[in-house]
């Protein structure tokens, strides 16, 4: 796989800036909350890692990616990209990410009433991988609110939403450093995915941010 070229304006290494303590506040950068009915809601912050290609390049060359399987009706399919998974109590690959986490519990762990602890890793190799349309409802995600929070780096990738059911569908186009925040009914009234491109792009690495018990 091959790295993006690190901005000429990125600092020296990744910087995670801060949110808002609280709704209201303001931090270092400017949040965008959409209700979006049914209990859920969305909030998302551009260029909130600095240095994100940075991140990216070495999460790339150090996490240890592995390719899964799944059943799909009669047959055994690959996972069309490559995925990695830190526990609770798992050292994190690289130090940013301890430090995203922490500053997203700052923000959010009061809204939730519980600290986000696990992160998963997902690779997309180029416009071939994907994730189909899906709410993260193993566990607790199926009859609780929750809150899952998405670092977008490397490659800009389409990310879309829509009410389970049927509805019109939003779309927001997540570049390096991007974070987007899923909370209250989202997981379970809502679902989410990153479709395929036909246009020519690099990797991308989204890494995601849950409570223990929610998948």
């Amino acid at each position: 796989m091959v790295a993006l070229q690190p901005s000429l304006f990125d600092p020296d290494r990744p910087v995670v800036r801060s949110l808002a303590a609280r709704p209201g506040e303001r931090g270092d950068v400017e949040e965008t909350r959409l209700d979006l009915g049914q209990g859920a809601w969305l909030v998302l912050v551009r260029s909130w890692v600095l240095g994100a290609d940075q991140l990216f390049g070495e999460l790339l060359d150090t996490v240890p990616w592995r390719a899964a399987e799944r059943p799909m009706y009669d047959r055994v399919v690959a996972v069309p990209r490559l995925l990695a998974w830190y526990g609770a109590s798992d050292p994190l690959p690289h130090p940013a990410l301890a430090e995203a986490r922490a500053v997203l519990n700052a923000r959010f762990r009061p809204v939730l009433g519980e600290a986000l602890r696990t992160v998963g890793l997902c690779c997309y190799r180029d416009g071939r991988d994907s994730v189909a349309w899906h709410g993260d409802t193993i566990g607790r995600g199926a009859t609780e609110d929750t809150v899952v929070a998405i670092l977008s780096l490397g490659a800009t990738r389409r990310f879309l939403l829509r009410p389970r059911g049927g509805g019109a569908t939003w779309r927001f186009d997540l570049a390096s450093g991007d974070l987007l925040v899923m909370g209250g009914s989202c997981q379970r009234t809502f679902e989410h995915a990153v479709p395929k491109t036909q246009r020519p792009v690099r990797p991308r690495i989204s890494v995601q941010f849950r409570p223990v018990g929610v998948r």
